[in-house]
């Protein structure tokens, strides 16, 4: 009996992504498969270079690794390592390797995890034991879907990444108090003088400088106002700032940062002690 069968295209295809980069992936691809044999399940060129089809800064490739059959010892893991470099350097260094093992894809993908979801949505396997295309269809043909557990894994992290969002603004305050506590130094060294602690700087710098009009007594309060978030900040007083006040933050740290410079830049001190010519009044 005779019957038409046809072909059925699944993903995205290599001629979809610039050759040259195809390229410079497969002969990756042949190298690494030449070193491990059967370890490799799978390497999949996915990200940008395959979404986009347009050339980008790097070349994105998952390496997914047979331990399922095979125990991943320490030395294995090394040799891998060592092989991967060395293969990178000798076809590109555009290349970025991505190391997943067998055992924890196959659990992504069946709890339909965003990063093994979109991985098959956007993945062109170069090397495929047989099991990447299937998992493929199944993802458009939509029997990949999210399991409760992955749900609840995923939304779990929206309240750490928000108690850490907060955490990285009140770190940028200790930037900033940074930004200013070496600038005064700085500044303080150019006087001969050795740098003090930093709860000793605004006092120096009101009998050091301020007090001969090298600088204003704005400063000093900018030094102690500096100093006191930071110790707020580092004991847990301080719990939150919003976005509109660490600007206003930025902006006094850098204005103070720019003054010191000014001073620094105009002011050399001889052997002597002499002030040079060049030396200018406080900023």
């Amino acid at each position: 009996m005779e019957f038409k069968m046809e072909k059925r295209t699944i993903g995205r295809q290599k001629e979809e992504v610039r050759q040259e980069d195809f390229e410079l992936a497969y002969k990756f691809s042949k190298i690494l498969f030449r070193e491990m044999g059967d370890m490799l399940k799978a390497l999949v060129l996915f990200g940008s270079t395959a979404r986009t089809g347009r050339k980008e800064k790097d070349i994105d490739l998952l390496v997914i690794v047979d331990d399922v059959t095979v125990r991943i010892s320490p030395e294995l893991v090394e040799t891998y390592r060592i092989i991967t470099e060395k293969a990178v350097v000798e076809v590109s260094e555009r290349l970025h390797i991505t190391s997943m093992k067998f055992s924890s894809f196959w659990e992504y993908a069946r709890a339909g995890d965003p990063v093994a979801v979109n991985i098959l949505r956007e993945g062109i396997p170069l090397i495929d034991a047989g099991f990447f295309r299937p998992l493929q269809a199944l993802l458009f043909d939509g029997r990949i879907r999210p399991s409760p557990e992955s749900v609840w894994t995923y939304f779990a992290r929206s309240p750490r990444a928000l108690f850490s969002a907060r955490r990285h603004v009140l770190g940028a305050v200790l930037d900033l108090y940074w930004a200013v506590v070496d600038s005064a130094h700085a500044s303080l060294m150019m006087l001969n003088v050795t740098p003090p602690s930093p709860d000793h700087v605004a006092e120096l710098l009101d009998k050091m400088l301020v007090a001969r009009g090298l600088l204003k007594p704005h400063h000093v309060e900018t030094m102690k106002k500096f100093y006191d978030l930071q110790k707020r900040v580092v004991h847990r007083e301080l719990k939150e700032l919003k976005g509109a006040e660490y600007d206003e933050l930025y902006k006094e740290a850098a204005a103070f940062v720019d003054d010191m410079k000014r001073f620094v830049e105009s002011r050399e001190f001889a052997s002597d002690g002499k002030k040079h010519p060049s030396a200018r009044k406080a900023p």
